[in-house]
């Protein structure tokens, strides 16, 4: 990942395993560019804000499936269980040389625990239990056996949960009643090795969360959520250095504001089907790897609501080339879509990186993006605006690292300027331009055996028209953690502090979210070489926060989790 000349964080199997309790944007807001908010607790509506961008800025990407929702424009961040999650892998700044539309601010990619390694079976089974009533249990199976590799995990997760709001949200939705959820999962995974050179892989994500959400007094009205997600794809080797790879693959994002027990046979329901075909060929040349392919891209959207146009698609061709030598990184792509509602776009980037010494290595950056309006912001009734022009955007990063005996420090500064930029508003319009500037400073290393890793963003996302700050984003953000083996146990603490927000685009002090800082607690210990046993305290000192205004988040709270996976 260091020769990379983008800015790439992985968060590995052992991050997502210490966040017990937490929601996907929970787990994204602790690394560095990432900021999120959400209307109350577990399950509930969120977003992710990449380098201080729009959350439709970000695409989200399931085991390379592109899924989300082409209404609102962003994906069900809530409705995506960690249990599921092998690890995350996100790329930070603009691309849609890479990935096309809505990747302004950047991509999180997602991969589900698949079969991998020598063994024909390996099981596994655990059980967390928490404050407000919190309840999961998971368990699965992979391994790999004669050319067959599978993989076969489940998960359900309930939540007594706590009052989302308080008196201060908007539209008289105050209501002091718990707000539970729960939500059902299941992936799986199956493929298989025909010979050294070919290999036909498959598979799918299947998630389905009900959480209850205040609107005044009374019964609360209740989201249910699904979430589907399957691919298919045939890999192989037709010369010596040329690998292609062929992929089907289908998204479905479905939710419905329901006030009874049967909740996808009333009305009410917004549905987002995908459907995506990629030919993609890589060949390794002199110079570096070239990556070249094609593929086609359909959306389609169901509503009780009248759309006047629900459907519409992306034919893209794309090229690229990274390469790595003698202390020199470089990479450089181009890609074409060819949108059926706004005509051809062309975005690129190029990038370049180089090792001064030992110890310090340069990079740069260079690219476009656009961003394609949502059926919502075009054809809401009555609130839409047909004749909105896609997003164009061009960003600029420069970085620094230092590097030695352990001991690593990073420093990156971006530059992100969106002309046409959609505006929030109920009836959306382009403004002429907004900038989005910042950098991240960050550090990671060991002292005395603690592994320490520190970060601090200074972010200035504002609207270049009036001046103000975007919703939601705050200009300082410094995070910290660091953990430690002893033996059998495994210690850990984590903190981060949040600067001042505001929840509105006018920027009115009476919608001014204060600074906060969180801080929690880790440990567990290895029972015998089959059986584990963690504990999670989250927000230690009880911290009284908001990051959406009228919206309350989860006071101090405890997990324990007894994992069961034979060695």
């Amino acid at each position: 990942m260091e020769n990379l000349a983008a800015d790439v964080t992985v968060i590995d199997a052992k991050k997502i395993e210490r966040a017990a309790g937490s929601s996907l944007p929970e787990l994204l807001q602790r690394e560095a560019g990432l900021q999120m908010s959400s209307n109350g607790g577990l399950g509930k509506e969120a977003s992710v804000f990449t380098r201080g961008t729009e959350s439709r800025h970000t695409i989200l990407l399931v085991d390379g499936v592109r899924y989300g929702s082409a209404t609102s424009g962003g994906p069900s961040w809530s409705n995506i269980p960690l249990a599921s999650i092998e690890r995350i892998e996100v790329i930070k700044g603009p691309a849609s040389s890479l990935y096309g539309s809505d990747a302004v601010g950047g991509v999180v990619q997602i991969f589900t625990k698949k079969g991998v390694g020598a063994k024909p079976f390996n099981p596994y089974a655990s059980v967390t239990l928490g404050s407000e009533h919190h309840a999961q249990a998971a368990a699965g199976l992979n391994g790999s056996q004669q050319g067959w590799n599978y993989s076969l995990n489940a998960q359900r997760t309930t939540e007594r949960g706590f009052s989302s709001t308080n008196p201060k949200v908007p539209y008289g939705n105050f209501n002091p009643d718990r707000d539970p959820f729960r939500q059902s999962s299941l992936n799986a995974s199956l493929g298989y090795e025909i010979n050294s050179n070919w290999r036909v892989d498959g598979s799918m994500l299947y998630s389905e969360g009900v959480n209850h959400f205040d609107d005044g007094l009374g019964a609360d009205t209740r989201s249910a959520l699904r979430s589907q997600v399957s691919t298919a794809s045939v890999t192989g080797r037709i010369a010596k250095d040329w690998k292609s790879k062929f992929t089907v693959s289908h998204s479905r994002d479905e939710s419905n504001a329901i006030a009874s027990a049967n909740a996808y046979n009333l009305p009410g329901l917004f549905a987002t089907s995908q459907r995506q075909y990629q030919w993609q060929n890589d060949i390794a040349t002199p110079v570096g790897l070239v990556v070249a392919g094609l593929e086609r891209l359909e959306q389609e959207v169901s509503s009780s609501t009248k759309y006047s146009v629900t459907e519409r698609s992306v034919n893209s061709g794309f090229v690229g080339l990274t390469g790595d030598k003698a202390g020199h990184s470089w990479q450089a792509n181009l890609r074409r879509d060819d949108n059926s509602q706004f005509g051809s776009k062309n975005t690129w980037g190029v990038g370049y990186g180089l090792q001064l010494t030992s110890q310090w290595r340069v990079h740069a950056s260079h690219g476009t993006s656009f961003v394609a309006p949502t059926f919502n912001q075009l054809y809401w009734p009555n609130y839409g605006s047909p004749d909105l022009k896609p997003e164009q955007g061009r960003n600029t990063d420069v970085g620094v690292t230092w590097s030695e005996g352990g001991h690593s420090v990073k420093l990156v500064h971006f530059d992100n300027r969106i002309r046409g930029y959609i505006t929030g508003s109920i009836k959306p319009e382009n403004i002429p331009r907004s900038r989005i500037k910042g950098w991240t400073l960050g550090y990671s290393g060991q002292f005395m055996g603690w592994n320490l890793r520190a970060d601090y963003d200074q972010l200035d996302p504002r609207n270049s028209l009036t001046g103000t700050q975007l919703p939601r984003r705050a200009r300082h953000v410094t995070r910290l953690a660091l953990d430690k083996d002893l033996g059998a146990w495994t210690l850990g603490a984590s903190a981060q502090s949040v600067g001042k927000r505001y929840d509105d685009v006018k920027n009115t002090p009476e919608k001014l979210m204060g600074q906060y800082t969180s801080v929690d607690l880790y440990a567990s210990y290895r029972l015998d070489k089959d059986w584990s046993l963690s504990a999670r305290i989250a927000n230690l000192t009880d911290k009284d926060y908001t990051t959406a205004y009228g919206y309350n988040t989860r006071g101090r709270a405890g997990y324990l989790t007894l994992l069961w996976q034979p060695r």
